[in-house]
């Protein structure tokens, strides 16, 4: 059953059914509006304990009531500054070592850091890296692990299959083969990667600054000179899907607690530098 649901994946106008469900989840019409907003947080079950807004009827869109807020109090950064903060609230898909430029995605299956990141990926080789998935009941803000300074950005065009632990077992490369934005920052301790991951019925990925709308219709460059603290907003999903963080080798020590399968909440510690 999962490999057929990876396959059916194949076979799904992938792109136009997320741009449909887009404009849809753009539409202020409150006749629309309102009832996707009251469905889905029917069906996954959420709370606005820790938004900024607490009522569903404060949103004026789909998008507006995904992309919610957090009160200002909700999520404290960690006390000690040199901890790395958690980006996201998601799952923790996998973690480890950078080995050969390659990181791990699932049982039987590695991909290429060059692949993922390109001309941005130098300096992680036997480093440390972290894949958060976050699932539609999640936050979907993305904020900085550590205060660090935005130098490149790098946009990929690509396909949208799923992002979760069935086409990761059975989509190869399925990082390289779908839409992303790497994001590379320059920190005290060294370089530091933020690839946010595009996903099937994610109507865009978007940031704080000015740049590319995905859809990308091609390979896009830009250098940046963007100061960030850490835990400063960089960006958001407009639906769910994975942020993969890459560290330089002997920078930063992650948390034992970190497990796979495992969850983080944003602004946890997930690890310290070295």
């Amino acid at each position: 059953m999962s490999k057929h649901f990876a396959s059916l994946q194949k076979a799904l106008p992938q792109h136009l059914l997320s741009r449909v469900v887009g404009r849809l989840a753009q539409s202020r019409n409150p006749m629309i509006s309102a009832a996707f907003i009251k469905q889905f947080a029917r069906a996954y079950d959420i709370s606005l304990a820790e938004a900024e807004r607490k009522k569903l009827s404060d949103y004026s869109s789909f998008n507006d009531f995904f992309t919610r807020a957090l009160d200002p109090s909700a999520r404290p950064m960690p006390d000690a500054i040199n901890e790395l903060a958690s980006p996201v609230d998601g799952c923790v898909s996998q973690l480890g070592t950078i080995k050969d430029e390659q990181l791990f995605q699932a049982k039987g299956q590695r991909y290429a850091l060059r692949g993922l990141a390109g001309e941005a990926s130098k300096g992680f080789e036997g480093g440390d890296f972290c894949t958060i998935y976050l699932a539609p009941n999640d936050y979907h803000r993305i904020h900085l692990p550590y205060a660090g300074t935005l130098t490149q950005t790098i946009a990929y065009p690509g396909a949208l299959f799923s992002v979760n632990g069935i086409t990761e077992e059975f989509i190869e490369g399925l990082f390289l083969r779908n839409e992303r934005l790497v994001c590379r920052f320059e920190t005290n301790f060294g370089p530091m990667l933020v690839v946010l991951v595009g996903a099937l019925i994610v109507a865009s990925i978007e940031t704080v600054w000015p740049g590319p709308l995905s859809p990308y219709p091609s390979v896009q460059i830009n250098p940046h000179n963007l100061p960030f603290e850490r835990g400063a907003e960089i960006g958001r999903f407009l639906l769910g899907s994975t942020v993969i963080c890459c560290f330089p080798k002997g920078a930063v020590r992650l948390k034992q607690s970190l497990q796979v399968g495992g969850r983080v909440r944003m602004g946890e510690a997930l690890g310290d530098l070295l």
